[in-house]
């Protein structure tokens, strides 16, 4: 059987373990999670620092291949409430905390960050650090829209300390953006690009999409054809996520016939992969590439690299405090996400209570699965010659794996599974077999995007 037919299912991401889905929120409560952040905060601080995750919801328009919590919107007088929100919330947590946070990283997400004004921008990230400190070998970053990230934007949040930007860019092909509703000429992107540049930005990466609407293969070369003449420091290659079921997404402005096959999609992967590979980018983890220069590579090599909610950072915090609606925060211990609609999250940070409406506390197992697969992503091995890293299901995780092992996924030697560049593809397959939370309670209806 062909393998992209054999495992092409639908399955998590893992951006988190256990996966939103499999979260115990019936035991799981505020205070728990206030218990779980001060412990982590006390634990890590000092040594490393803490992760924030920002979501800025507004966009001016909807792109329909998006699956995130956004807000459409034209009225810009929505940004400086938002922000005065997000502000007060940061506040809560540091009464809550005690001493000044050390902020290692900062990510703006949303959403569109580049809809608020550089003025506003501005105000966020000063009123973050009227309670912080800057760690010493901080990494702030944000996502700009091309059309409007203006050298404003670029500038303002440079003398602020990011020095990394992330460009959605998606596709060039004009079909595929009418289809997604997402029209980004490429001079908008090479203007973007340059101006980081020129400011000083060391790290500058382009998202690009495959598998989306009308997308054919010649239209993916020639996007990465056009991107390579900007040479990004950072490439994220994402396999389109067609969620359509989840509340509140746009993806219902085209057919799935209108979507690449699971087969199409692997080639138009395998030939971005080697075009990539050709002119110096490394695959690193799941969907992304780097030049050698980058810090995200280096991370790779000296064994740094981790994986959050926001997707693959070069360095980790034990401690990562999501502000916003919609927002999910990561202690270790527990995960805690907002409530999602803008006006229930103002009703409550105004009234002073944390705006966390579920989330998950994990046990004994929960860290040990969550080792194994955060060192399947991003380290593609992982041991349990440790007792620790050895847990119950263990025996039958390697029996369920068997079949991929003949299919040259991986290898196994002295307790430790190595996955090779054949099953680096089917990395989240393999990933599903050490998820017993998943392995136990398979889902009887739609949650998660295929694999492929």
């Amino acid at each position: 059987m062909d393998l992209i037919q054999k495992y092409n299912v639908p399955g998590p991401r893992y951006t988190s373990y256990p996966t939103v889905p499999y979260w115990d929120i019936e035991t799981f409560s505020v205070d728990n999670w206030i218990s779980s952040f001060k412990k982590s905060f006390q634990e890590s601080n000092q040594q490393e620092g803490i992760s924030l995750y920002i979501h800025l919801p507004f966009c001016e328009s909807l792109c329909t291949f998006c699956g995130c919590h956004k807000r459409i919107t034209k009225r810009h007088e929505v940004e400086e409430p938002y922000v005065d929100t997000l502000l007060k919330e940061w506040k809560l947590y540091c009464d809550v905390l005690g001493n000044a946070p050390q902020v290692k990283e900062i990510h703006l997400g949303g959403g569109t960050p580049t809809f608020f004004s550089p003025e506003n921008l501005k105000k966020l990230i000063n009123g973050i650090f009227k309670y912080a400190v800057k760690a010493r070998h901080y990494e702030f970053s944000f996502e700009g829209h091309p059309n409007n990230t203006t050298r404003e934007h670029l500038q303002t949040l440079y003398d602020l300390g990011f020095r990394r930007v992330s460009y959605g860019v998606q596709d060039y092909s004009l079909t595929v953006q009418k289809a997604i509703n997402r029209i980004q000429p490429f001079e908008n992107v090479k203007r973007a690009t340059e101006e980081a540049r020129e400011i000083g930005y060391t790290s500058v990466s382009h998202d690009l999409v495959f598998g989306l609407p009308f997308q054919t293969l010649g239209d993916v070369i020639e996007t990465i054809n056009k991107t390579i003449q900007l040479m990004p420091d950072r490439i994220a290659f994402y396999s389109y996520a067609h969620v359509p079921w989840m509340k509140g997404n746009g993806q219902r402005g085209f057919s799935e016939e209108n979507l690449p096959s699971g087969e199409e999609k692997r080639i138009l992967y395998e030939v971005g992969k080697k075009l990539f590979s050709e002119l110096g980018y490394v695959e690193i983890g799941m969907d992304h590439f780097a030049l050698k220069t980058d810090s995200l590579y280096k991370s790779m090599e000296n064994g740094g690299l981790h994986r959050n909610f926001m997707g693959y950072t070069a360095s980790k915090t034990q401690l990562m405090i999501g502000l916003g609606a919609s927002s999910i925060s990561d202690s270790w211990y527990a995960f805690a996400q907002n409530v999602k609609g803008i006006e229930e999250y103002t009703h409550l940070v105004n009234n002073g209570i944390l705006p966390v409406y579920r989330g998950h506390c994990l046990n004994k197992e929960d860290l040990i699965i969550r080792k194994h697969i955060l060192n399947l992503m991003c380290r593609l091995k992982t041991s349990w010659k440790d007792d620790k890293d050895y847990f119950e299901e263990l025996p039958q995780v390697l029996e369920s794996l068997e079949e991929m092992k003949q299919d040259g996924f991986f290898i196994v030697e002295d307790k430790e599974l190595k996955v090779t560049d054949n099953g680096r593809p089917f990395i989240r397959n393999i990933c599903m077999a050490f998820d017993v939370l998943l392995q136990r309670n398979k889902p009887d209806r739609e949650l998660f995007s295929m694999t492929v």
